[in-house]
């Protein structure tokens, strides 16, 4: 699969946390680029105007938010990255 992938969150959330280390152990960190919204003013600006909510972790599947870490988490295990 080629979709665009960029995960939104912050490092102090544990729900981000929780997609954050699923990544790591399935190895693919180098597919998905990391947008940290407390660091990133753009970043921030982008998930609320494309998601309509300042809700995260979020993970972009090209361009197409989903929410919940449980959600994204079934969703890269069952991904082929």
């Amino acid at each position: 699969m080629n979709e665009t992938l960029e995960l939104y969150y912050y490092p102090e959330c544990p729900f981000c946390q929780r997609v954050l280390r699923a990544i790591d152990e399935l190895g693919v960190a180098g597919r998905i680029e990391l947008k940290n919204i407390h660091a990133d003013d753009e970043a921030l600006q982008t998930l609320i105007a494309v998601g309509g909510k300042r809700q995260v972790p979020c993970l972009f599947i090209d361009g197409k938010p989903l929410y919940e870490s449980g959600d994204i988490v079934n969703w890269l295990q069952g991904a082929a990255l």
